[in-house]
């Protein structure tokens, strides 16, 4: 009795649960609680985080590759099939999911203040100062490879997506700590902007209200993805799958003539990839590969990549305020970074805060919209110069 016992202990995850193990248990249940209790974007956070736990629970083997072994007459036989969370990671490695994702994003976004206000791009272009510099920084001063840097740089902008897409094709070894930082980020944009947003700006520039929005036709709204796809996939080939699908999901939308398709693109599509990709992508962050220094520079490194590229919209925003002598409010620089809808509702909290009744939301959601293209467009670059 007491040997079946030994037994059954030494058999049990409890047997191999180490210390490591513990930490990552411990950050995944802080990050449920965020999830949860704080309501920090949960859809993205959740399941990231609960697969982050199943991927720290030993002996489980969720993450296990299949196995073969040699027949008799040398052919491989399959001897286990390995785990589900490793099948579910082949949308995440193969480059499958983060198109899909653009896809109901594509389906679910208004370009509409974008193309009120072209200018508008330009401050979702300077949201990617921190990526630019990151990837700078990372690849001169501290020794990555100048692929595993422009995967790390890609953080700044604040798109999970596109940084798994970028990473499995520059940095693979690199995607688990990649991804979850990217996701962690976007869900604490709450957090982590709002102190740079006021640091940048004065109470006057918060308090500044601005004119409404021309309306825009319906007509413009169809042009306008065909023209994007047509543009940056003949200027940047490597782009046209993200911005491909985010377009096809927006002409879904704006065409007004397969709301069925665009429905499914927005909802049970999209929903069932963002658990199959956020649980994968979590469950890449065992213990064995998250806890060590070369990781933990990823996290840090990406955290000053979102935090710069939010510092550079502000700052162009503050430049646009000058050149339009006093009409643009500056707090919606800091939304052209991807992170959609949150970057934009952030950016209209501040002004709020700052001066009751003023709204700034539809003109922040030209930036942040803005924002998702121009981090692909950077991804784009980066496959460009360095996919080879």
């Amino acid at each position: 009795m007491v040997q079946a016992l030994v037994n059954l202990w030494s058999q049990s995850g409890f047997a191999a649960l180490t210390w490591k193990h513990m930490i990552m248990i411990a950050i995944a249940l802080v990050l449920i609680y965020l999830a949860i209790g704080k309501k920090y974007e949960p859809l993205l956070l959740l399941p990231i985080s609960f697969g982050m736990l199943l991927a720290n629970l030993p002996l489980s083997g969720l993450m296990e590759p299949p196995s073969y072994a040699l027949g008799r007459d040398g052919i491989p036989v399959l001897k286990s099939v390995g785990g589900l969370l490793y099948y579910l990671y082949q949308g995440d490695f193969l480059g499958i999911f983060p198109p899909l994702i653009f896809l109901g994003v594509g389906a679910m976004t208004d370009f509409g203040p974008l193309i009120a206000n072209p200018a508008s791009i330009i401050m979702g272009a300077a949201a990617q100062l921190g990526v630019f510099i990151t990837f700078n920084v990372a690849s001169i001063f501290l020794g990555y490879t100048l692929k595993e840097a422009a995967s790390i740089g890609i953080i700044g902008g604040a798109d999970g997506p596109t940084a798994i897409y970028l990473s499995t094709k520059l940095a693979p070894n690199l995607l688990g700590p990649i991804a979850v930082a990217a996701y962690s980020y976007m869900a604490l944009v709450p957090i982590i902007q709002p102190p740079i947003m006021r640091l940048l700006t004065t109470q006057k520039e918060r308090e500044i209200m601005m004119e409404q929005l021309r309306p825009v036709s319906r007509t413009e709204k169809i042009v306008f993805p065909i023209v994007v796809t047509i543009l940056v996939s003949l200027i940047l080939p490597p782009a046209a799958p993200l911005i491909g699908m985010l377009m096809m999901g927006n002409l879904f939308r704006e065409s007004g003539v397969v709301d069925r398709l665009s429905k499914t693109a927005q909802n049970e599509l999209n929903n069932i990839i963002v658990i199959f990709l956020g649980t994968s992508v979590g469950a890449t962050a065992s213990a064995e590969r998250f806890l060590n220094a070369k990781t933990l520079g990823i996290v840090v490194l990406g955290l000053v990549a979102f935090g710069v590229s939010t510092a550079g919209g502000v700052i162009l925003g503050k430049i646009m305020n000058w050149l339009s002598r006093g009409k643009i409010n500056p707090l919606i620089g800091s939304a052209g970074v991807s992170a959609v809808p949150m970057a934009a509702r952030v950016s209209q909290v501040e002004a709020q805060k700052a001066r009751p009744g003023n709204f700034v939301l539809m003109h922040a959601m030209g930036p942040n919209v803005a924002g998702v293209i121009g981090t692909a467009v950077a991804a784009g670059v980066f496959l460009s110069m360095l996919g080879s």
